[in-house]
C-alpha cells in the first residue's frame, strides 16, 4: 500500500525536505505506529506487509530509505534488504531487530549492507534521529560523487585552456582549491558521523534493562588518554578509542540478567557464554576492512599479561597494546561500578588492585600510564555548573548524565559537545518546550592530561 504525507500534527517539528520512506513489517500495529510517527514529520510513507510486496513497491516508486523488520514470514529481513541493495544500492537501508537476532543482524550487515539497525521496541526520538542521520549521510555521499565529477570536468577544462587562457587557468585553480577544501570538509564530516555512529551503536547495549550506562564511553575516554600518554600513533589512538567503545559488542545477545550481574556471580553456563563474547565481537566487525585493528582489540581485551586470560591464552607483547590498554581501563571502571564483583570499590581501592595485578593480569607499563592519567584527571576536574540548553556551546563537557524526560540516558557524563550535537539538544528543548538544564564542567579536564611520553622505536625501526 502507498501513502502520502498528512498535515503535521499540532506541536510537531516542521517537516524538512521531503523524503520517501518504505516501511516493511508483517505486523499491522507496527506499520500503523511507524506511519503515524513518520507522516507527522513530513515524510512520504510507503508500506508493505512483507518483502515481496516491498520489492514490488520499489519498482513503482522512487524510495530514499527502507526501514525493514528482521523476522517476517516468507522473505525475511536479510533476503529483502539484499534484494533492495540489488535493486538500487543508493537506497539507504535500516533494520529493525530484536537483541536476540545477532546472527541475523550480522547477515544483514554483510549481505544487505545496512547502514544502521535499531532494536524493538524503538524509541521514537532515536528512530527519527537515526533516519535523519542516514539520509544526511546518503546526501553527503551523493554530493561527494557530484563534487568529484565536477573536479574531473574542471581539470579537463584547465588542460584545454592552459595554452592560451592563463587568467582563466588561475581562476579555475582557485575554484579547484575551494572544491578540494569542500571535499576535505565533507570527508571529515563523514568521519565524524562514523565515529558518532559507533558511539550510538555502543550505547544500544547500555540502553537494555540492567545495562551499565556510560561504561563504554568512560572506558573510551580513559583508554584514549592512556594511548596518547604512551605515545601511540594517531591511527593507533583512534583504534583504541573505537575498540574501547565497542569492546562489549559481543554481549549484545546476552540475556538481561547477565548484563546487570557481576561476573563473579555468574553460573557455569553464564560464564561459558561470557567467555565467548570477545570472539562474537570480533565476528561482528569481520566485514569492515577498516576496523580490523579494532576487531583485534575486541578479541584480545580479556587476555592476561601472564597468559591466564581468554580466548587464546596470549601473554606479554603477543597481546596487542590497544587490548592491554582497554583491559586495564575496562576493569578499573568495572570495579568502580560493581560489574566485576558484588561490591563497588572506591577509586583508591580500585587503583591499588590494578597496581598489585601489574605483571600478572595487566601490562605494568599500561597500569603505570593509566594511574598517571587518572591522577592528572583528578587534579584537573574543575567545579561544575548548571546551564540552560540555550547557553550550551561546543567544547563544553557534561559532568553528569543527561537524561530524557522518561529517564533514558541521552548523553553520558564526560561527553564533549560538538557543534551539531549542541544544535540538536537546543532543537530538542525548543520542540518539547522543556526547561532543559545541563550540568557541565567549568573547563575541559582533557586539556590538562600529562604530555605524551616519547614514542619508543620498534625493534625493526631500531635495527633500520
Amino acid at each position: 500500500m502507498s501513502d502520502t504525507p498528512d498535515t503535521p500534527e499540532p506541536g510537531a517539528a516542521p517537516p524538512g525536505p521531503t523524503a520517501t520512506v518504505l516501511t516493511v513489517d508483517d505486523e499491522t500495529a507496527v506499520l500503523s505506529a511507524l506511519r503515524r510517527l513518520l507522516r507527522g514529520r513530513g515524510y512520504t510513507v510507503l508500506q508493505a506487509p512483507g518483502g515481496a510486496e516491498g520489492l514490488a513497491l520499489l519498482r513503482e516508486h522512487k524510495v530514499d530509505l527502507v526501514l525493514s523488520d528482521m523476522r517476517m514470514p516468507g522473505m525475511d529481513g536479510v533476503q529483502f534488504l539484499e534484494g533492495v541493495r540489488a535493486h538500487d544500492p543508493a537506497i539507504a537501508r535500516v533494520l529493525l531487530t530484536g537483541y536476540a537476532d545477532i546472527s541475523a543482524t550480522i547477515a544483514a550487515v554483510n549481505r544487505g549492507e545496512i547502514q544502521r539497525y535499531l532494536s524493538k521496541p524503538w524509541d521514537d526520538q532515536e528512530l527519527l534521529l537515526t533516519l535523519q542521520e542516514v539520509l544526511r549521510r546518503r546526501e553527503l555521499e551523493r554530493q561527494n560523487h557530484a563534487l568529484q565529477a565536477l573536479t574531473t570536468q574542471q581539470n579537463e577544462e584547465l588542460r584545454q585552456l592552459n595554452a592560451t587562457l592563463e587568467s582563466r587557468v588561475a581562476s579555475r585553480t582557485a575554484e579547484i582549491t575551494q572544491i578540494n577544501g569542500m571535499l576535505e570538509a565533507a570527508y571529515e564530516d563523514l568521519d565524524r558521523q562514523f565515529t558518532l555512529s559507533v558511539k550510538v551503536f555502543a550505547g544500544l547495549l547500555e540502553m537494555r534493562e540492567n545495562g551499565i550506562a556510560g561504561h563504554s564511553r568512560r572506558v573510551a575516554v580513559m583508554a584514549q588518554a592512556v594511548a596518547q600518554h604512551m605515545g601511540l600513533s594517531p591511527r593507533e589512538q583512534r583504534d583504541v578509542h573505537l575498540g574501547a567503545l565497542l569492546h562489549d559488542v559481543g554481549k549484545i545477545g546476552f540475556p538481561d540478567h547477565m548484563l546487570g550481574q557481576p561476573t563473579s556471580t555468574y553460573s557455569v553456563d553464564d560464564m561459558a557464554r561470557y567467555r565467548r563474547h570477545p570472539q562474537d565481537g570480533e565476528t561482528a566487525l569481520m566485514a569492515l576492512s577498516e576496523m580490523q585493528g579494532v576487531a583485534r582489540i575486541i578479541r584480545q581485551h580479556h587476555e592476561r599479561f601472564d597468559g591466564s586470560g581468554f580466548p587464546d591464552q596470549l601473554s606479554g607483547d603477543t597481546i596487542c597494546k590497544g587490548a592491554r590498554i582497554v583491559a586495564a581501563a575496562s576493569d578499573y571502571d568495572g570495579l568502580l561500578h560493581g560489574m566485576l564483583a558484588q561490591r563497588h570499590y572506591k577509586a583508591d581501592e580500585a587503583r591499588e588492585l590494578l597496581r598489585s595485578a601489574g605483571g600478572s593480569h595487566y601490562d605494568p607499563q599500561v597500569v603505570s600510564a593509566l594511574l598517571e592519567v587518572l591522577a592528572a584527571l583528578d587534579a584537573a576536574v574543575p567545579a561544575e555548573r548548571q546551564i540552560h540548553a540555550r547557553d550550551l556551546r561546543a567544547g563544553m563537557v557534561l559532568s553528569r548524565d543527561l537524561l530524557s524526560p522518561r529517564g533514558a540516558i541521552l548523553l553520558a557524563a564526560g561527553y564533549v559537545f560538538e557543534a551539531h550535537i549542541v544544535e540538536r539538544v537546543q532543537g530538542f528543548a525548543n520542540r518539547e518546550g522543556a526547561n532543559l538544564m545541563l550540568t557541565v564542567r567549568n573547563d575541559d579536564a582533557v586539556a590538562h592530561l600529562p604530555a605524551p611520553a616519547a614514542a619508543q622505536p620498534s625493534p625493526a625501526e631500531a635495527a633500520a
